[in-house]
């Protein structure tokens, strides 16, 4: 099997005939008229004309210092020489038109080159393992533009590779992948090439006359074209056939089409057209040789003045010296006067130690506040929520009313603020955790992408996700924390964007270890921010002006993310500008580790629960939560009784019997977790979950060492109050904790 030349000869069909005038200086047209005219040549397998086209298309590249022309010239000489003059030589240019491809955004060339490396590896040197990696970055730079055409080259040739290897099975999935676009095209060589893999597939299959009849199709197509490039492909498929006739045991043909073969072979490589491609690739190879010694020439040049710099150096050095002298004079002067000033500093030391202890007890004071003006706010609002949802539960015909929709999203708005405010001071004490937990960051991306649809279409805004492949399945790490940044990143992207797009884009990186980088790109063309205001977006309560709208928020939302992403050890880059949008991008370390992953799936908890008849005792001084708290829990079946103190609870516990205890923490007289440890002290086994407007982190450790079973928030979602309840009762046989 021949690989495609079709993608390197692609670049030469973007171009009209122009003429080429003689200036002094080329432009870029006409070096590209100079490589196209070498293209048609290498098709017409004038390979001595193409090759000194393509010399001069090189000059002239270097004259424009464009790495663009430099990587097609050096392209397209590395083919002539792997067709009529050295392999080895062709990898070397080939290697050079892969790294000016690389120094540019151009995808379709990073796509053509790789392709051809892989191929020289692949049909020339037979190291597989080598041609693979390229055949897989090039299909890669083709699917980044969309390039049908491109696509479709590059899975055959990974399929001829496999093949090659007589992996046919992994191989058939890269032909079977472009087969309808093929079918459907003109493309000749695509279809010669699908038609000897299929001949080739069958005859591994032992199905002959299948393997027959493509054969026999690949040499129809290669004699619809009468362009000499084709008769090359056309001599592949006449070795192929007559080794399949071979390995049937029909010499007689196998002789009729080796002998085919062979004469179209001593048509094209004749010596003649050899000597040229050799006379031709000499002047090639001299003046590569000529533009190393003009390299080595300046470089002679730049140490020359260098050396002349380095006596102007030793010049400076003396008066350095010189002047170090006076300056140890002037350092003993001054050494005294620093010994009086000494004093003053101790005392000025004293005075910080003070004033950090001042700040440090600030630092404090500031904490309890956040916590309680948080625990006071939820407390209402949890009230807020509640009765709104009976209201709706009860009047059906209000479920639509706008004055109840802007009442439970003024709740909700406020109680993000509250939940941003203690965010931000948790991260600034560094009591931020990272979990793991196992995802997938593709559902992950398109779940949150999902969520903020609503917002997108209120903008006329759509989103877009492009993930890489290539990252594994599951991945190891806090994937609440990556939501929580990819959220708020996307949420800001939505609100200045109008009838835009806004993209995430998530690569694979690197890998170290069992870490994969993951990068995350979250790319708008929306109003784009300003240069002198950059610095400013992630400081908090900061609220950039915009001309064009009125744009609210609370200014935590990029503070909160550029904090969460150090914590993960990473930083995150802007990009913007001005009426054309704004980029923001990370990157963060995951662990991909089976062994973790089915230590980390057997430690979840597997919701059993069943919708049983329980009795529930809510202990909850607030007659407004007392009403929602109840609402919720008669509505899913549950018995509930409702005491205003825990006194109160203990008492009832010596008559009656309960399911499950719902404790509120801050209560009058006795608070929740007092009231817990005397429950425990009578022996009461009793499922006791707290229900509090406290942050769970801050009580986690207190509740679960007063012998209490879980912690829920409020205000909190009700299916979530529910399979916890659930939860609970049915792990009633476990040990409680007790003080």
């Amino acid at each position: 099997m021949r690989r495609i030349h079709h993608s390197i000869l692609l670049l030469f069909a973007f171009f009209s005939s122009v003429a080429f005038s003689q200036e002094t200086t080329p432009t870029k047209k006409q070096v590209d008229v100079l490589l196209r005219d070498a293209g048609n040549a290498f098709v017409n397998l004038e390979i001595d004309k193409s090759l000194n086209l393509s010399k001069k298309a090189l000059d002239n590249a270097y004259l424009l210092k464009d790495d663009v022309l430099k990587a097609k010239a050096y392209n397209l000489i590395a083919l002539n020489f792997e067709e009529f003059y050295d392999v080895k030589k062709s990898i070397e240019y080939y290697e050079k038109a892969l790294e000016y491809a690389n120094a540019t955004s151009n995808d379709s060339l990073k796509c053509w080159v790789n392709n051809n490396l892989g191929s020289v590896y692949s049909y020339r040197e037979n190291n597989l393992k080598k041609s693979i990696p390229y055949y897989k970055e090039a299909l890669k730079a083709a699917k980044k533009i969309n390039d049908s055409i491109e696509i479709t080259y590059t899975n055959l040739n990974i399929c001829g590779a496999y093949f090659a290897e007589n992996d046919f099975e992994r191989g058939l999935v890269y032909l079977k992948t472009p087969e309808k676009f093929i079918n459907k095209s003109d493309l000749v060589e695509a279809k010669i090439t699908q038609s000897t893999l299929y001949g080739s597939y069958y005859s591994h299959l032992n199905q002959d006359e299948k393997a027959e009849y493509y054969y026999k199709r690949a040499i129809q197509f290669g004699t619809i074209n009468k362009d000499n490039l084709y008769e090359s492909y056309v001599s592949d498929v006449y070795k192929d056939f007559s080794n399949f006739y071979k390995k049937k045991k029909d010499y007689e043909k196998a002789l009729y089409y080796l002998d085919l073969h062979d004469k179209l072979v001593e048509k094209i490589y004749n010596d003649d057209r050899v000597k040229k491609a050799k006379l031709s690739g000499s002047s090639i190879e001299f003046s590569e040789y000529e533009r190393k010694i003009s390299q080595i020439e300046e470089e002679k040049d730049i140490q020359y003045k260098n050396l002349r710099k380095s006596k102007v150096i030793v010049g400076l050095f003396l008066i350095i010296l010189l002047t170090l002298g006076l300056l140890t004079y002037n350092y003993y002067k001054n050494y005294k006067l620093i010994r009086k000033l000494n004093g003053k500093l101790l005392k000025a030391n004293e005075d910080l130690k003070v004033a950090k202890e001042k700040a440090e007890e600030a630092s404090q004071l500031k904490s309890q506040f956040v916590s309680t003006i948080s625990h006071e706010l939820r407390t209402p609002l949890y009230g807020v929520v509640g009765i709104t949802n009976i209201i709706v539960d009860e009047h059906k015909e209000l479920e639509k009313s706008p004055h109840l929709n802007s009442l439970k999203f003024s709740a909700r708005y406020l109680l993000s603020l509250v939940n941003d405010l203690l965010q931000i001071n948790k991260i600034e004490e560094n009591r931020v955790n990272l979990e793991n937990m196992i995802f997938n960051v593709c559902d992950e991306i398109n779940t949150i992408a999902d969520s903020l649809e609503f917002i997108a279409i209120k903008n006329n805004n759509k989103i877009t996700t492009e993930i890489d492949t290539d990252i594994p399945e599951y991945l190891i790490g806090d994937k609440l924390r990556l939501s929580q940044v990819v959220l708020n990143l996307l949420s800001n992207a939505l609100k200045f964007t109008k009838d835009g797009e806004i993209k995430v884009i998530v690569n694979q990186e690197r890998i170290e270890g069992n870490k994969h980088f993951i990068n995350f790109k979250i790319k708008d063309n929306g109003v784009g921010i300003a240069k002198e205001d950059q610095e400013k977006i992630f400081d908090k309560f900061v609220q950039i002006e915009r001309k064009e709208g009125d744009y609210q928020g609370t200014g935590l939302g990029l503070s909160i993310v550029k904090k969460l992403v150090e914590v993960f050890d990473s930083t995150i880059t802007l990009e913007s500008e001005l009426g054309k949008g704004t980029t923001f991008s990370f990157t963060i370390g995951f662990i991909v580790d089976e062994s973790k992953r089915n230590e980390i799936i057997n430690n979840i908890e597997v919701d059993l629960s069943t919708h049983h008849l329980y009795k529930i005792l809510v202990v909850e001084d607030n007659k407004i939560n007392q009403v929602v708290t109840r609402k919720i829990l008669q509505n899913n079946n549950f018995v509930c009784k409702v005491v205003d103190d825990g006194y109160t609870a203990i008492d009832l516990l010596e008559t009656e019997k309960y399911d499950l205890i719902l404790m509120d923490i801050n209560m009058p007289v006795i608070n929740g977790f007092e009231t817990t440890k005397l429950i425990r002290k009578k022996g009461y086994t009793i499922p006791i979950v707290a229900l509090t407007a406290f942050d769970k982190q801050e009580i986690s450790e207190q509740a679960l060492s007063c012998g209490m079973n879980d912690v829920i928030i409020k205000p909190f979602d009700s299916s979530r109050l529910i399979m916890i309840i659930n939860n609970s009762i049915q792990n009633t046989n476990s040990e409680p904790k007790t003080s």
